[in-house]
């Protein structure tokens, strides 16, 4: 191990110096906030790094939404297996910036964190591949750079949702073929504590509309009788979570428990930006709650807004529901039980219509397989503590996809991505340690599969 850390750890100027440049680029997927070109100009030198790093071919090819996605393969040893490397270039928005203390786009250092959108989520994870690419190859004995085969993917539109690359999947599946594939868009349960992410919630959402009278009527003259229709969606609204804040719908385990690294309560408290005073929703432990259980969140109401107001009883009322499905659970059953216990529900005889929106699968790694294992002994060895996991309560609709059209693959999910880092948030920083015992791990990791 200590001519890969050795060689981690002399090339970490570079690494910062190349996350600077990363970061300069305004690379968010979205031409209504930023020129296309800053994507385009991100994606050329991603692929133009990865080239240098060793991977013999790489590409750009643009995908259904317009973004180009950078691919690339290096073929291994002969009977060697393949890893797949992912990251993403773009970048969320840097939203209000007389939130930031310095510049978004341009890399910062203050308190031993490298602070500037996309330093962690994911521009953070590229120049941790690259170090661990560089450190393996300089270690390499054989006329082969790597001791595997290297997949290399990074996505020009993640953050934006619109499902380019996963559309690219579903057309060209040979591009992504690997024996262990890592979805390098995460990070540790905390610096210096080696984690990987197991699990992510799927997704049932769905449109509850109620409908009462044929038109709006006077509070004053038809007040009381009058079937309010706003009324009538609140009521039906409450019984989604009971007395404790659990979530509550007919047909659905709601006690399901986490058996992985356990989420501190004062931590989720900070991370989640609760107010001092409030309690949290539900029973049980955070991480039962947040990556092991369903839960229900009221996205939004259509609704007269306050100002403007008039006094009437409403006749029709909706509310957009998202409803988080854990690993086992069905989310078309999970839908349908949503749907049953919405319309079960409604008081006064009131219509209550429900539009289902398409829905998202629960997603569960694989740890019984020789990745993981080979995964878990360098991440020990580099980090000096054993890998624990953690789930992710949000989807990532690309492992879904992944685990379908290369069925044979392990995927994990791991990165530089730790709760200070403030991912989305203004102030988003890396803390460096995090980006070399990562690649030091993540090399060490390539080298031991190999052997496996």
């Amino acid at each position: 191990m200590s001519d890969i850390r050795a060689a981690v750890r002399a090339l970490m100027p570079t690494a910062r110096d190349e996350l600077a440049t990363l970061v300069r680029f305004t690379s968010v997927a979205d031409p209504r906030q930023f020129p296309p070109e800053q994507c385009v100009a991100a994606a050329n030198w991603v692929k133009d790094a990865f080239v240098a790093a060793g991977i013999g071919s790489v590409d750009l090819i643009e995908t259904a939404d317009g973004s180009n996605a950078v691919v690339g393969h290096q073929p291994g040893p002969p009977g060697a297996p393949t890893v797949l490397l992912y990251c993403h270039y773009d970048v969320q928005p840097p939203g209000d910036e007389s939130k930031w203390h310095t510049d978004p786009f341009e890399l910062t250092e203050r308190d031993g964190r490298w602070y500037g959108r996309g330093a962690a989520d994911c521009k953070g994870n590229i120049v941790m591949h690259l170090l661990a690419l560089r450190a393996l190859r300089g270690s390499a004995s054989s006329d082969t750079p790597f001791p595997v085969g290297i997949r290399i993917v990074s996505e020009g539109s993640e953050e934006m949702g619109t499902g380019g690359l996963e559309a690219l999947v579903e057309e060209r599946p040979e591009l992504f073929e690997a024996d262990m594939i890592l979805v390098v868009d995460t990070g540790n349960a905390a610096v210096g504590e080696p984690t990987a992410t197991v699990t992510l919630r799927g997704i049932a959402n769905v449109v509850v509309t109620v409908e009462t009278l044929e038109g709006e009527v006077h509070s004053g003259m038809f007040g009381g009788p009058a079937p309010d229709a706003l009324a009538a969606l609140v009521q039906i609204l409450s019984t989604l979570r009971d007395e404790n804040g659990d979530t509550v719908v007919d047909g659905l385990d709601s006690g399901q428990t986490w058996g992985g690294v356990g989420y501190e309560e004062a931590q989720f408290r900070i991370d989640a930006g609760v107010l001092d005073g409030v309690d949290l929703a539900g029973t049980g432990s955070v991480a039962d709650r947040v990556w092991a259980r369903p839960a229900l969140t009221i996205l939004g109401i259509d609704c007269p807004p306050v100002v403007g107001s008039a006094a009437a009883v409403q006749p029709r009322a909706s509310a957009r529901l998202n409803l988080r499905v854990p690993p086992g659970m069905d989310p078309s059953v999970a839908q349908a039980a949503l749907t049953a216990h919405l319309t079960s529900r409604a008081p006064w005889g009131a219509r209550v219509t429900i539009e289902p929106e398409p829905v998202g699968a629960p997603f569960r790694a694989r740890t019984d397989g020789p990745g993981f294992a080979a995964l878990g002994e360098a991440m020990q060895d580099a980090f000096g503590k054993p890998l624990g996991t953690v789930g992710q309560g949000g989807s990532i609709p690309l492992c879904n996809v992944l685990a379908d059209k290369v069925p044979g693959a392990e995927i994990v999910m791991l990165g530089v991505e730790e709760p200070r880092c403030l991912i989305h948030a203004p102030n988003e920083s890396v803390d460096p340690s995090e980006i070399e015992n990562l690649a030091v791990a993540e090399a060490l990791f390539l080298r031991r599969f190999a052997a496996r």
